[in-house]
């Protein structure tokens, strides 16, 4: 069989007239699915998870921005992001760059409970992408990085250390 870059032509002709929508929402709902199951017991569930690793990229983005982000209505970022306080996982601050605004930054209890549910998460993920190889299932997150950059990012600066709960 002729291969190109590696992979067959049969295979790449039959990726071609894939429904990107349909495949994207296929894999998004098979990933929630599984998902649910190692984070439900974080507030917001799969949600809180998303917003607890945001918060640990260290750009200590704004409500405003983590909805944006996630594709959330600021009201129900404003409730999941409340849950995460009450529960010790989150602390916000006022955001230098806009003193209306309120940064969402990670405690240490919200780092220790992201580390634990992020290995959980990949174990899903390995799940999700089975079908894949190690190479591919990395190549196909670069390329969803990529496709996925365009996406606004808060830049404004954080000063000082996150509380320590």
């Amino acid at each position: 069989m002729t291969q190109v870059n590696d992979v067959p032509v049969q295979a790449q002709a039959r990726a071609a007239d894939v429904d990107l929508g349909q495949a994207l929402g296929a894999l998004l709902r098979r990933y929630l699915e599984s998902a649910r199951g190692v984070v439900d017991q974080l507030p917001g569930g799969p949600r809180g998870f998303q917003i607890l690793s945001i918060a640990a990229e260290g750009v200590c983005s704004n409500q405003a921005t983590i909805a944006l982000r996630l594709g959330i209505d600021r009201t129900v970022m404003t409730y999941l992001v409340d849950d995460l306080e009450k529960a010790g996982m989150v602390t916000r601050r006022p955001d230098p760059a806009d003193r209306r605004a309120r940064q969402v930054v990670l405690t240490g209890k919200g780092g220790k409970t992201l580390g634990s549910a992020s290995a959980r998460i990949r174990e899903v993920e390995r799940g999700v992408l089975g079908a894949l190889t190690d190479d591919e299932a990395d190549l196909f997150r670069s390329l969803l990085a990529r496709v996925t950059a365009d996406v606004p990012a808060d830049h404004s600066a954080c000063s000082g250390p996150a509380p320590d709960c």
